[in-house]
């Protein structure tokens, strides 16, 4: 049941990618909604997967490449239309690939998931405690949320945009920062403890 959540997650984030390119800008002030459904969804299919007993190595990284692909999505798709800079969205890509490389190594030669493979009390608070996860999620929802409420607003509220967009692409920029910022600081314990785990436990 908690993978099947991951991959509704996967199809609503489908019809979300084609709602911000195609739909009418009225139709487009349900995009924001469509994306809490999809963050909603995340804790949700880990809720079930510990609830009725579902954990598994499988689970877990396809959870993290669920969010991986919902992450990356957004990222590329909002950047493609001009709504957020396009090395905010390299920045994600390249570390998102790194750090999941890192992951799937370490718990495929040592059969943990890829959450658990952090041992240092820093590593742990940063990537694998619910508060790390739970801000950055969070961080990530307001960024998203914030730009995909603005997009129709040109069209759908010309004069509201008219008072507002100086500011609004200030609040845009302060959240990727804050996002990036976060997405950085997140990966680099697992960088870290990775190049210090003995080669032959890699």
């Amino acid at each position: 049941m908690a993978n099947f959540i991951t991959f509704i997650r996967l199809i609503l984030l489908l019809v979300l990618v084609l709602s911000i390119y195609w739909a009418d800008p009225s139709w487009q002030r349900a995009n924001m909604p469509l994306l809490f459904l999809i963050m909603v969804l995340d804790a949700l299919d880990g809720w079930v997967a510990r609830k009725f007993n579902e954990s598994s190595l499988f689970g877990a990284v396809f959870d993290i490449a669920a969010d991986r692909i919902v992450e990356t999505v957004l990222w590329v798709v909002l950047a493609h239309i001009g709504l957020v800079p396009v090395w905010a969205a390299i920045v994600f890509i390249v570390r998102g690939n790194i750090v999941d490389t890192i992951r799937n190594s370490m718990a495929a030669s040592q059969g943990v998931v890829p959450f658990g493979m952090m041992h240092s009390p820093l590593g742990q608070l940063l990537v694998s405690s619910h508060f790390s996860r739970g801000f950055y999620n969070t961080v990530k929802i307001a960024t998203f949320g914030w730009v995909l409420m603005v997009q129709p607003m040109p069209i759908v509220y010309p004069d509201y945009w008219a008072d507002i967009s100086d500011i609004s692409g200030v609040i845009t920029m302060a959240l990727v920062w804050m996002s990036v910022v976060l997405c950085l600081v997140r990966g680099a314990p697992v960088v870290i403890e990775f190049l210090r785990t003995p080669k032959d436990a890699r």
